[in-house]
């Protein structure tokens, strides 16, 4: 069976070194970028499964970012797992507000990670 692609969005290079490694050695495909426009635009060109989205960032934060592919025909079904240093209880019902189907805090623990992965394919 083919692993799922996810694209992992984070304005920080070295969590998307981390999480790539992890998931490229558990046989995920990745895609990366560093601003959610990007990813926006990689959501519309490629076939992607799950969206690891960092909440966190400059210009356009992981809030509007999924509420923008909530709101994007052909890629508003695609699941979200919010991924955020913010590790209140409200922080978590924030990303479930906007559309994230999933809540990991940073930093990641991978077994739970995996789990929300998993639960999503």
């Amino acid at each position: 069976m083919m692993k799922k692609k996810i694209l992992i969005v984070d304005d920080d290079p070295r969590n998307i070194f981390a999480l790539k490694l992890t998931l490229k050695a558990r046989g995920y495909q990745i895609e990366s970028c560093t601003m959610a426009q990007v990813a926006i635009e990689i959501l519309q060109e490629k076939e992607i499964d799950i969206v690891l989205m960092d909440m966190m960032m400059p210009e356009m934060d992981g809030y509007q970012a999924i509420k923008m592919i909530r709101n994007t025909p052909g890629i508003s079904e695609v699941p979200v797992i919010a991924v955020t240093a913010q590790a209140m209880p409200e922080d978590r019902q924030k990303c479930l507000d906007v559309g994230a189907q999933d809540y990991i805090s940073k930093p990641v623990d991978v077994d739970q990670l995996m789990i929300a992965i998993e639960k999503l394919s």
